[in-house]
């Protein structure tokens, strides 16, 4: 596996060199990009899926936006809800039902029409318990389709909150009063899927079937698939058939899955890209001293973190995993490794996340840390840890992190951790597997709510992943769907803030900012908290310079 994962890097490597040089010889993406209107995007993590209903990364989301609409939009700027697919919507009076009137202009790449049928059979898709979504909690805001997604009912029986009153109008019925419903309708969970073509490769509960490759794939979006080589580039191009068409101004956008900082750096540099998913945190005072028109440093919406697998020993035992968190200094960690402007997480939920700021839980306190090690070694008949491997996928900046908590947890407690870089698609299959004993993750939030994050390590949602499972924890989400005013739902989210601190199945360790390379040619790129940028109102325009 090693072998393959040099040999893939080896490869991509290569690509990119031989674009670089060539942008020496001749003009580059970016010269280039002025009249071609082609956005050259450094994407990271090559996405495991490019079924709507089967992503799970921000990546995926980057490419999934420019191929699929859902109901509504985003507007560039603010991210407030804009017609989509729907060109209008009414809200009953108890801010339940959601009726959507679709516009007759909407179509599928191929020319079919957008239907209120083809919604259903998509929330259905994903819903349905045999394709095993990972995402598939975000759409049980719908009555009744938790119940389906069970398994106990079929969807006839379970009666679930979606209905095609016509061909072009489309009712979703919640089971509690959602404020963010609306913003929650652009997550790409909530995508449609075109039904003849998820038929004709029996992709409706199978995975891995070819219908997301070019020629197969076939969204709505203002931009459809033209090509996709592994590792190296996915092609988009603007899609005649969209309903708003003449406002989309680029007539292509090129992603690039490059993983390691340094490289995205130099792909900038030389015009092979546009703008880039990071920024070394080395070369950050650097750039921002030299180069400010290129870098920038903007608010996002997430939170970086481990994952402890409580059902393997050392961290089935609290002492251990409380111990870890302890001896953790994330002042320092923000401060003098990542260097990015990150702020250090004592809680899981950032801060006025939708209106709500959690207490602080975590903390930092190395003797306490000693003593609850000391605890359970005894208990054990131990004198140390067994070393214990933290699994990574492949980034500089992750890597970084790794090994500063790596001499962090040396220093306080002797424990020996082993660093284990993956690939990110062999490194989401072992976490999904929960074929790991310690993981670094991320979660960038889908919408501005605290939902977004706490929902998270629900019992069995399919994102938890930790084998942590608490029923008051269960109770306080619950109370929290259902309370009447946002200062009674923050009372039930800082319960929930409170039971991750004291069980600990996962560790915090900071509050993002999005740091990144960006061109000036490059229009219509706003900051926004989620890091959303409709690529419809996106465009190349002004001078080439050096």
């Amino acid at each position: 596996m090693a072998f393959i994962r040099k040999k893939r890097s080896l490869l991509l490597t290569c690509s990119l060199a031989f674009g670089f040089l060539a942008s020496c010889s001749a003009p580059s993406n970016v010269e280039k990009a002025i009249d071609e209107q082609i956005l050259h995007f450094g994407l990271g993590a090559e996405p495991q899926h490019l079924d709507p209903h089967l992503a799970t990364s921000v990546a995926a989301h980057n490419i999934l936006s420019a191929l699929v609409e859902g109901l509504i939009g985003e507007d560039p700027k603010t991210l407030k809800p804009v017609p989509g697919v729907a060109e209008r919507w009414n809200v009953s009076d108890d801010k339940k039902t959601y009726t959507f009137y679709f516009r007759k202009n909407a179509k599928w790449h191929n020319g079919d029409p957008v239907t209120a049928h083809d919604f259903v059979y998509s929330y259905r898709r994903i819903l349905n318990p045999s394709l095993g979504a990972q995402y598939a909690s975000m759409l049980h805001v719908l009555k009744n389709a938790k119940e389906f997604h069970s398994g106990a009912k079929t969807w006839e029986k379970a009666n679930v909150g979606v209905l095609a009153i016509d061909d072009l109008t489309l009712e979703l019925v919640l089971e509690n009063k959602t404020p963010y419903f609306l913003e929650l309708l652009n997550h790409y969970s909530w995508f449609p899927v075109h039904p003849p073509t998820i038929e004709k490769f029996g992709a409706f509960e199978q995975i891995g079937t070819p219908w997301t490759k070019p020629g197969n794939f076939v969204g709505n979006g203002p931009f459809s698939l033209s090509g996709h080589r592994i590792n190296s580039v996915i092609e988009v191009q603007a899609n005649p058939h969209y309903w708003d068409a003449n406002q989309t101004k680029l007539s292509g956008i090129r992603f690039y899955p490059i993983e390691t900082s340094d490289t995205e750096e130099r792909a900038f540099r030389t015009g092979f890209l546009h703008v880039t998913q990071s920024v070394s945190s080395d070369r950050i005072e650097y750039l921002q001293s030299k180069h400010p028109e290129w870098i920038h440093s903007e608010p996002y919406l997430g939170t970086y973190y481990y994952r402890f697998n409580v059902k393997m020993p050392p961290f089935d035992d609290l002492r251990v995993r409380k111990a870890l968190s302890l001896s953790v200094n994330r002042k320092l960690l923000v401060e003098k490794v990542l260097k990015g402007g990150q702020q250090p997480a004592y809680c899981f939920t950032p801060p006025d996340t939708g209106g709500f700021t959690a207490k602080e839980g975590y903390s930092y306190n190395p003797e306490e840390a000693k003593v609850l090690l000391a605890s359970y070694l005894k208990e054990k008949g131990l004198l140390t840890l067994p070393p214990i491997e933290l699994n990574y996928n492949t980034s500089e900046a992750h890597k970084k992190v790794a090994e500063a908590l790596q001499a962090m947890w040396k220093t306080t407690l002797g424990i020996e951790i082993q660093l284990l870089n993956m690939e990110w698609k062999v490194f989401l299959s072992s976490i999904s597997k929960g074929d790991y004993s310690l993981a670094r993750a991320g979660w960038i939030g889908d919408y501005v709510d605290a939902n977004t994050f706490l929902h998270l390590w629900r019992s069995n949602d399919g994102n938890n992943l930790t084998g942590w499972s608490n029923r008051a924890y269960d109770q306080s989400l619950s109370l929290a769907e259902q309370s009447l005013t946002p200062q009674e739902r923050f009372t039930h989210f800082q319960k929930c803030e409170d039971l991750l601190a004291q069980e600990i199945p996962i560790l915090p360790l900071y509050f993002y900012v999005h740091v990144s390379l960006r061109h000036p040619t490059v229009q219509g790129w706003y900051p926004t908290l989620l890091d959303h940028h409709p690529y419809k109102h996106v465009y190349l325009e002004g001078k080439i310079t050096e």
